[in-house]
């Protein structure tokens, strides 16, 4: 069985991730707004109303200082260009979409949510599916000897 290829690939703010946030969001809009027509009291419509908002407004605030920079797989680890100085990463996927993956960024205890698209960089996009289902090879084992058969 072979290794997966080294590659690099762009991550940052992902359109999924956008319809998605702004399709949870309109659901919101719709149950408040349900809910309102049958108990429409004016001080709990103010504060739906508000609920409402500050819930849009942090996910597109979440949305638009989404972390970017470049993922790459070496065939034994990965960076990331956004967090340089973090040494042993790994890389989990929490959603598998064909078109769209989330990964699970995870270096020095601390973990962070990836969006990759293949739309960003199509050319690549096989690449980096591949590398992020494969397993890292330790230097080890590529410099170990091979078993000897005994007769």
């Amino acid at each position: 069985m072979h290794n997966a290829p080294s590659v690099s690939y762009p991550a940052g703010r992902s359109r999924l991730a956008l319809a998605l946030l702004l399709g949870v969001w309109l659901l919101g809009c719709a149950a408040a707004a349900l809910w309102h027509w049958h108990t429409p009291d004016a001080w709990r419509l103010a504060t739906m109303l508000a609920a409402l908002c500050a819930a849009g407004a942090f996910a597109a605030w979440h949305w638009w200082r989404a972390p970017s920079g470049t993922l790459a797989w070496d065939g034994e680890g990965w960076t990331w260009s956004a967090q340089p100085e973090s040494a042993a990463a790994s890389v989990e996927v929490g959603l598998d979409l064909q078109r769209s993956l989330l990964l699970r960024w995870r270096a020095g205890g601390a973990s962070q949510w990836i969006w990759l698209d293949r739309g960003t960089c199509a050319e690549r996009w096989d690449d980096v599916r591949r590398a992020v289902y494969s397993r890292a090879r330790p230097k080890a084992l590529h410099q170990a000897p091979r078993p000897v058969a005994k007769p």
